[in-house]
């Protein structure tokens, strides 16, 4: 694979990120930490939360010095290795090129919130009588996307050493 067939995943990526940081952008500048709107009352709401952890609230009562930082490195570390992917050809079939462009997507976006506030700012809030998932933002869906695509052209791909067999 050459580097000009990357280039839509490249540009997948970069959506992702722009994506994320506009709407992160939107509810930092239009709301207060705190806020909390009901969309689909009892189901769906908007809010603002700053999340020093990571995906979906994991983490963020850590207290330890190091943790920041070391989010960063996975952070830096976890692009990287989804970049040289896409780049070098290594990413597999189109799934899974969509998938990892996903993650490095969502990776990056995360990583432009560490690196400039130290934590996430998270505003997508489901919940359903009584159990409430933990707030969430574009980057982290496209990163749990992202994996699921991965994981599923894992599932369904053949592998022609086992149909010889």
């Amino acid at each position: 694979m050459n580097r000009r067939s990357s280039i839509p995943w490249v540009i997948l990526s970069l959506a992702v990120l722009v994506g994320d940081r506009l709407t992160k952008t939107l509810v930092e500048r239009l709301t207060v930490s705190g806020w909390r709107r009901a969309v689909i009352p009892g189901f769906f709401d908007l809010v603002h939360t700053q999340n020093p952890g990571i995906a979906f609230g994991l983490l963020a009562d850590t207290r330890l010095p190091w943790m920041r930082s070391a989010l960063i490195i996975v952070s830096v570390v976890a692009a990287a290795a989804m970049a040289w992917l896409l780049l070098a050809g290594r990413a597999g079939g189109q799934r899974s090129r969509a998938g990892i462009a996903l993650i490095l997507g969502g990776a990056a976006g995360n990583l432009f919130d560490r690196l400039l506030d130290g934590g996430v700012v998270d505003f997508l809030l489901f919940y359903f009588r009584g159990f409430e998932w933990p707030a969430f933002n574009v980057a982290d869906s496209a990163i749990v996307i992202g994996a699921a695509l991965v994981l599923l052209e894992l599932l369904l791909a053949r592998h022609p050493e086992t149909e010889q067999a």
